[in-house]
């Protein structure tokens, strides 16, 4: 397991791999699909060189309720755009994203995987610190959170790599050992 501290050098992204289990540590920021249409033409300057996470949190006052992944390929179109202007160093999210992110990951930055299903268990490790776009509603504002030890797993390295790539290419193996199996 490795504990990292945001904000992320490029050293870091770079010693990180498909698979490593990692605790992050420090500011966050959700954003889903209103926030990405309005950073595509707008800046919050605090947002260079974040961690930001898919997702739709509830809140109640300053306290986090729960706070699971959204799935992240549909936000695909306007990822890469987002780690050129903001110098974004990690996306978390749940499902993986397409080609186009993978290559503008590629020395930049990383993709995580949190787990669907644990957005109370994942609030817990959470503290609102602000909030801006308060009036796109509550799942879409973009939120600044605090984390302490928030679990997630590298899917889709610096380096190119993709753990969502190598599962289908291992199941396409077994599809077509399946067919081509004789009675």
């Amino acid at each position: 397991m490795i504990r990292l501290n945001v904000p992320f050098s490029n050293e870091k992204i770079l010693s990180l791999n498909v698979g490593d289990i990692v605790l992050i540590n420090g500011t966050i920021f959700t954003a889903r699909d209103m926030a990405h249409l309005f950073l595509l033409d707008n800046k919050i300057e605090k947002l260079k060189g974040a961690v930001i996470y898919h997702c739709g949190p509830i809140i109640n006052g300053s306290e986090v309720i729960a706070a699971g992944p959204t799935t992240s390929a549909r936000l695909s179109k306007y990822t890469p755009k987002l780690i050129g202007d903001y110098g974004i160093k990690a996306i978390i999210g749940k499902g993986g994203m397409d080609n186009s992110v993978l290559n503008a990951l590629k020395g930049n930055a990383v993709y995580f995987s949190a787990i669907g299903g644990a957005a109370v268990l994942y609030a817990k490790t959470m503290k609102v610190k602000s909030v801006d776009k308060l009036e796109f509603g509550m799942p879409e504002a973009i939120w600044e959170l605090e984390v302490m030890d928030f679990p997630v797993i590298l899917t889709m390295d610096a380096h190119g790599n993709s753990m969502y790539e190598n599962v289908l290419q291992k199941s396409k193996g077994v599809f077509l050992k399946l067919i081509n199996l004789t009675p």
